[in-house]
Parts: structure tokens; sequence; C-alpha cells
């Protein structure tokens, strides 16, 4: 624990991704990390949200599922580098996820439904508003295999505006 240190939130977004220009919306942003920024490691870690971060790559996601395998809420809205890739090699890590908000994340599709499908059983709540790749059909699928799904919000999925909650 001696290497352990701060980091701000341009140092996280350099970690998690590549960064030009200017600094990334979550500037205050301070999180013990150890060791070199590429991987993180909080295995405790229950809660996340690295919202409004675009610099975040799958390269990044993937990371953060290796470094955080215990989350259950984790929000990534507006993350427009995510793709689908990222999230089929990421996804594994979260068993435990239970609300997800990927709202704005303008590269996913709905393979990325398939696959929260198959690897986030504990899955309640998702938000994929504002996904083009996402239409409401798929969406419509996604909360018929998972009953115990209690609310998607899919605001102007494919152009729809959406909200099936139990």
């Amino acid at each position: 624990m001696a290497e352990c240190c701060l980091v701000s939130g341009r140092e996280l977004a350099q970690a998690l991704g590549s960064v030009s220009g200017a600094p990334p919306p979550l500037t205050s942003l301070r999180l013990a990390y150890c060791s070199s920024l590429k991987v993180l490691q909080f295995p405790q870690l229950r809660q996340l949200s690295l919202s409004l971060l675009p610099a975040l790559t799958d390269m990044g996601l993937v990371a953060v599922a290796r470094g955080c395998p215990s989350l259950e809420h984790l929000v990534l809205s507006h993350c427009s580098h995510i793709s689908d890739e990222g999230w089929a090699q990421a996804a594994g890590s979260w068993p435990r996820l239970q609300h997800l908000n990927l709202s704005s994340c303008s590269q996913l599709t709905e393979q990325t439904l398939d696959t929260i499908r198959q690897a986030c059983k504990q899955i309640r709540v998702l938000d994929v508003a504002m996904c083009p790749g996402i239409n409401v059909t798929a969406v419509r699928h996604f909360q018929a295999q998972l009953p115990q799904v209690t609310c998607v919000q899919s605001r102007f999925v494919g152009g729809a505006d959406l909200t099936l909650t139990l």
C-alpha cells in the first residue's frame, strides 16, 4: 500500500482510455489506486459511476471489470467509445450487477443486451435511453427473457419512447 496515491479524474481518464484536449467533466474525482494506472483494483467496490467520461474505451471497461468484480450498480452514461465487443469481454466479470445505466452510449447495439442477458443474471434495472443501436423490439425481447428485470428505461430507443416497469 506504500505505492498508493490519489489520482485526478483526468489521470483516471488517461488510464481508462486515450485523452486529448480538455479534461473530462470529472476533474474533481479522487480515487486511491496502487502501482500503475493500467489496472484498477477495487474488488469490494459495489457502486461505480463513470458517467460523462467519453474517453472510456473498451480496454478501459475491461480493466474496470477485472478490477471491480463485485459491482452491483454501474453508471456508464455518455461513454461513447464503449462498444459491443467491450461489453462481450467485460460482462462476465459482473455476475452481481443489478442496476446498469448505459444511456447515450451510441455504439451499443442489441448485441450488448444479449451479452447482459447471458452474463448478468441478477440485473434488475437497465437504462438504455438514447442508444440509437438498440430498438424497442430488442428491449422487449430482453425483458421477456429476464422476468426479474423490473425496469428498462429506453427513452428514444430506435426513435420510440418506451419505459417498461413492473
